[in-house]
Parts: structure tokens; sequence; C-alpha cells
């Protein structure tokens, strides 16, 4: 993940071989409507998600065009029910079960504000969703109100970025109930869906999400470096489903677009298309 004042709260160590694997592929305004910081105008010309204008791929690096995504009545396979003990506890994945040869692109903390990432999910039609961590974010909440105008998803990643497992329950609940009030005040969304720092959670995780008004906590499958691929578990290749982290990167190296170029060529030659995450959970 990316680094940060308060990188020093980080653990050393993850447990669990899912954290390990975290390490290794990542590194790791008041309120005012988006669409009114737009502009009325601007805002009825956007078109989220639909085909991108002919030879518009090539100036972001690709070779051919992003398939069309299903439309949203081509619905992934559903979760099942949650019974029991945990039945109120949020559903925890790092993967969607779907029959549509879709993935899913993820984004994490929010200190990356590229101007020309809006401008290439724009011209893309780019379905993104963005996990913010306030301290991360900064003053730069109207650089997610743009991609959020665009149709991006803007979810909840906590205020200050702390490593959550083993936290008592009050400071878990503060961070993520307090980013949800941040994004509140900031953007006028209150996120359903959250991931945890370096993808470490416990029990009072899910409870304290849960209170928060979380109902998924998303992991990912795989993530992107600045060069390769990489996959926390499971086959080398991606599959209909898959969440997948373009996270920051700590060093200099390719950008955030130049990465999401990258990504998307490798989900074009397994003849897969991206898919908006909020439209399948």
């Amino acid at each position: 993940m990316r680094g940060r004042a308060g990188r020093g709260r980080r653990p050393v160590r993850y447990a669990g071989a899912l954290l390990a694997s975290a390490l290794l592929l990542t590194g790791c305004a008041q309120s005012v409507d988006p669409i009114e910081r737009l502009g009325k105008k601007a805002a009825e010309g956007v078109h989220p998600h639909g085909p991108a204008p002919d030879q518009t791929y090539r100036r972001w690096g690709l070779t051919e065009p992003l398939a069309r995504p299903p439309q949203p009545a081509a619905r992934a396979l559903p979760l099942g029910p949650r019974t029991g003990d945990r039945a109120a506890l949020p559903r925890v994945l790092d993967h969607v079960p779907t029959r549509d040869r879709v993935v899913f692109l993820t984004y994490d903390d929010g200190a990356e504000k590229d101007p020309r990432f809006v401008a290439m999910v724009r011209e893309l039609r780019l379905p993104v969703s963005m996990f913010l961590t306030d301290s991360a974010v900064g003053p730069g909440y109207g650089h997610f109100a743009r991609l959020h105008g665009l149709g991006a998803g803007i979810e909840n990643h906590t205020l200050d970025h702390r490593a959550l497992a083993g936290l008592p329950y009050a400071g878990q609940r503060a961070e993520i109930c307090g980013q949800q009030d941040r994004l509140g005040s900031r953007l006028g969304l209150r996120p359903r869906l959250f991931r945890p720092p370096y993808g470490a959670y416990d029990t009072t995780t899910l409870r304290a999400a849960a209170d928060c008004g979380i109902s998924t906590v998303v992991l990912w499958r795989a993530a992107m470096t600045p060069t390769e691929l990489a996959y926390t578990h499971g086959e080398h290749h991606l599959r209909p489903g898959d969440v997948i982290l373009v996270g920051p990167d700590e060093t200099p190296g390719p950008s955030q677009r130049e990465r999401t170029a990258r990504v998307l060529r490798r989900v074009q030659q397994r003849g897969l298309t991206v898919g908006r995450l909020e439209d399948y959970l």
C-alpha cells in the first residue's frame, strides 16, 4: 500500500497467507453532489461504461477496443444466504461468482490524483472502484468527485489506514464509521463496500463494519505490481469474477494509468473485459 504520514503504524508482519501475499503484491469542498461539481452540461454528456469512440483505445496503450461489459441485468450468480451466528456480518470475497466474462478493477488509498487517469476513465468508459483513505486523500476529494461523476464507485478504506486486526472494537469502529461519515460529508455517499488496509481483518472487523452499514468486505485475488499481475492464491491467470487491485506504487515507476493499461492488456488476452463491481454486489 501507499506510504503516508503515519506509515510507522504499519505492522512488520501480517498473519496468514493472504496477508503475506498482500505485502508481496502491493507494497502497499464541503458536501456537494459530485454531478453538480461537473456542471450540468458536462454531466449530461457522461455515458459511463458504454463503448469508447473508435481509436480512443490506442491513446491509452491498448491494441484493440475494450469489450463492452454486460448490461446490469446480467447479474452475478447469487452469493447465497447468510445464516446462523454470522447472519449479520458482511460477506468477505476476493472473487465474484459470475458467468459473465468480467473482472473488476479496484484502487486503494487515494493518494494518486493524476488528472490524466480521469481522462482515461472517461474516454474508455472504464468501470473502476476506488477504496479511499481520508488521510491519503487529504484535500483531494474533488478529484474523486469527478471520477464518481463518470461512474466510478467510491468505497471505504478507513480514516487513517491502520491495520485493524487485533484492535479493540471501538478503535476499529472509529476507523470504519469515521470514513463513512467523511465520505458522506465530502461526497454525499455512504458506501456498502469496505476494504481493510493490507487485507488484515478479524471477526471484530466484521462486527464493526456491519455496524457501520457495510455489506461486503472486498479483498483481491490478483494485484498489479509495477510490471506484472501476481496472485494471492489459485490459478496464476485471470478468471471471470476476479477482483484486481491496481495498487499504489511506492517507488518511481509506471503511473497509475500505465499500470491500468497493462492490466487491461492482460484482461483482453484472457478474452475478458471490465465490469462494475457495484453492479454485482
